[in-house]
């Protein structure tokens, strides 16, 4: 008897055309709407957020970089060192020299990464002027 009751309920209310209530429509309608504008709100605020934290994350990707290409070329070169003294039996000389050439070598990394940063901020001088001092 209750389900009857409940079908009857139903059948009263107005309904559109995908069968929902009306007054349903109109709120659904209004929470789309304010979830698109809070959608738009949260996605301006992030891109300006990420804007500056992207510059920094770049800064601190190249950091890393640098930090890891020096230690890797230092730790190569006491490792080959250090194989070569067990192979050879000259305890301290070829850790030492290769440690030393993994230093300079690992210092160049440093320097030609440092090189290509400033190569790719580097700003391409105006033409512009230039061309119009042609044409008088």
């Amino acid at each position: 008897m209750r389900g009857k009751m409940a079908g009857e309920k139903r059948m009263k209310t107005p309904q559109d055309d995908q069968g929902h209530p009306k007054n349903v429509q109109g709120v659904t309608h209004d929470l789309a709407s304010r979830i698109a504008s809070a959608k738009r709100e949260r996605t301006r605020g992030a891109n300006s957020t990420s804007d500056e934290a992207s510059a920094d994350m770049n800064g601190m990707a190249r950091g890393m970089r640098m930090g890891t290409e020096f230690m890797a070329a230092v730790i190569v070169g006491a490792v080959a060192g250090y194989l070569i003294d067990l192979g050879l039996g000259t305890s301290p000389w070829a850790l030492l020299i290769l440690v030393l050439m993994g230093f300079a070598a690992g210092t160049m990394n440093v320097i030609r990464v440092v090189a290509e940063m400033n190569a790719a901020s580097s700003v391409a001088p105006d033409t512009g002027a230039k061309d119009e001092e042609r044409n008088t």
